[in-house]
């Protein structure tokens, strides 16, 4: 991060309204397209897409360089299922049924990824038919499963991600998956989890994106304040059902080729369709400049959670406590565990600037200012953003009531730290 997109950014978040739970600025009624690698640097990228959180797509220049653009794609464009056999043939995948609905999402069963072949081969040959349906392989975690393959190299652009920073950290989970499926298959409405972003590579093969800003997708809720599962069915038409469907402007469509990188920002709600057979890595990430809103769902998630066991509120000693136990079976996190995030996150930033000080201190009047590519301005700009929102969650009434005495360090210390930090780092 140079000084001026620093400075920026600072400008921006500086307005504690805006930087609160708010997604930003008007979203544009197009989404642009970054042809050239060389002409499109990092500071470009944080300050037009990441801060006004507007989407992108990248040219499959970004991508040129992939080991899987090399060895998953057969000469005529198409998946090399014989190298993907013998590369993954024995390993167990997640698979979708595209035309079964269950609990608003795709019902999923556990499979050998050489059976899913078998029948991805089949459905071709079918004229893309099958009795066992339109199956989708979704939310692969071929990176943690397979480490030593040559895949993908993540675009700098990217890089600041909070999510698989903590998770690899504990090394229990991560937010990176891969998406294999015939021509067809989709994925219903959705916003991505904790509303985070999301970066999708078409590795082969071509997709269609219906995109929603943020609040737009308010106006295609049911009577019952549900969203629809199908953005495209006919009832959505049908005011008795969706009031306020006629109010909604028509969504943001973007077809993605292959080899293009198309950027999803927080609260963007989307459907997405198959047009060809295709393959695609997915990474959803938080950041500097999404926290805030992350925070803001798991306070939507929790307060959803205490209306629907309210009638337990007074008969109940460990209600709170409760709440904090749905929420996290719901979304996969709880107020404790995102404390504990913030606190890896600025502990690394920490640490990273004391490093970057003390090359500093040992080379005198080095230029070096960063240990990382991103730099060390980008570490205070994260520290500061992680104080915004810890403050904020130290305030909360729904924390304040949880055992914190198992919180090492205490709010107020680690706040205190980063302050400091901070401080010293600007000096």
């Amino acid at each position: 991060m140079d000084r001026a997109t620093f400075a920026c950014s600072t400008a921006y978040f500086h307005d504690r309204s805006r930087a609160s739970c708010g997604t930003a600025c008007k979203p544009r009624e197009h989404v642009d397209f970054i042809e050239k690698v060389e002409s499109f640097n990092y500071s470009d990228f944080f300050r037009d897409y990441l801060i006004p959180n507007h989407p992108c797509i990248l040219s499959s220049k970004f991508t040129e360089g992939w080991g899987s653009r090399r060895n998953w794609v057969t000469r005529d464009g198409k998946p090399n299922f014989d190298y993907l056999l013998q590369t993954f043939g024995e390993a167990v995948v997640p698979v979708a049924n595209c035309e079964v609905k269950e609990y608003n999402a795709n019902p999923k069963e556990q499979i050998p990824f050489k059976e899913y072949v078998s029948y991805w081969k089949e459905h071709i040959a079918r004229n893309y038919s099958s009795p066992r349906g339109c199956l989708y392989l979704k939310d692969w975690h071929l990176y943690r499963a397979f480490p030593e393959q040559d895949v993908y190299t993540i675009p700098i652009y990217f890089s600041s991600d909070w999510l698989n920073e903590y998770w690899d950290a504990l090394a229990v989970d991560d937010y990176r998956f891969v998406y294999m499926g015939p021509k067809g298959s989709w994925t219903p409405f959705h916003a991505d989890v904790f509303r985070s972003y999301s970066w999708s590579a078409n590795i082969c093969g071509k997709k269609k994106w219906l995109l929603y800003p943020p609040e737009e997708e308010e106006y295609l809720r049911d009577r019952h304040g549900n969203l629809p599962f199908d953005i495209t069915a006919p009832n959505l038409h049908d005011s008795s059902i969706y009031p306020r469907c006629a109010q909604s402007s028509p969504p943001v469509e973007v077809i993605q080729e292959a080899g293009e990188i198309i950027f999803i920002p927080s609260g963007w709600h989307h459907q997405v369709y198959n047009l060809e057979d295709t393959i695609s890595i997915n990474h959803n990430w938080v950041n500097g400049c999404n926290v805030a809103i992350m925070w803001c769902f798991l306070q939507d998630e929790l307060a959803a959670v205490q209306r629907e066991i309210s009638e337990w509120r007074e008969t109940m000693d460990d209600w709170h406590l409760q709440c904090q136990v749905i929420m996290k079976s719901c979304t996969g996190i709880d107020y404790k565990e995102f404390y504990n995030f913030l606190k890896v996150i600025a502990e690394n930033r920490i640490s990273a600037l004391k490093s970057v000080l003390d090359d500093e201190a040992l080379a005198k009047n080095s230029p070096k200012a960063a240990i990382s590519t991103l730099g060390m301005l980008h570490s205070v700009f994260d520290l500061k953003r992680t104080v915004e929102v810890l403050t904020s969650l130290s305030a909360n009434e729904d924390f304040k009531k949880l055992d914190l005495k198992s919180l090492s360090p205490p709010p107020e210390a680690l706040l205190h730290h980063l302050k400091a930090a901070i401080d010293t780092a600007l000096l």
